[in-house]
């Protein structure tokens, strides 16, 4: 059964960092690209990053570039967001999500083709 677990959210203060991480189980994360989505109360969802299977592409949100990293190691099964310099407005439930792809491929889903969910990770920036 394909699994996706969210950890590494928390309390940060403005201008802090988080590392969020997305673990995969019961599937072969190569055949996967994997994305980061955002829900803040009162807030419809966002995407915020993507990387593909293989590692070699992301795409992130016009919010977040600069601040936010996407990494991958297949060998672990893991997915990593490396949040700095984080702002109030960063504050949301974070989901990962999967969509198969080929293989070790470069391509970069849109984030509205993701279909595997994980359950959301709570990421609060406040003094």
């Amino acid at each position: 059964q394909l699994q996706l677990v969210e950890s590494g959210g928390g309390l940060v203060q403005p201008g802090g960092s988080l590392r969020l991480s997305c673990a995969a189980s019961g599937f072969t994360l190569g055949y996967y690209a994997i994305g980061w989505f955002r829900q803040a109360p009162g807030k419809e969802r966002e995407g915020v990053s993507g990387i593909s299977s293989s590692g070699g592409r992301t795409k992130y949100a016009d919010s977040v570039k600069g601040r936010f990293t996407l990494s991958r190691d297949n060998a672990k099964n893991t997915v990593y967001l490396q949040m700095n310099s984080l702002k109030p407005e960063d504050a949301a439930v974070y989901y990962c999500a999967a969509d198969r792809t080929d293989y070790y491929s470069d391509y970069v889903p849109n984030f509205h083709e993701y279909d595997y969910w994980g359950q959301g990770t709570q990421v609060t920036v406040s003094s």
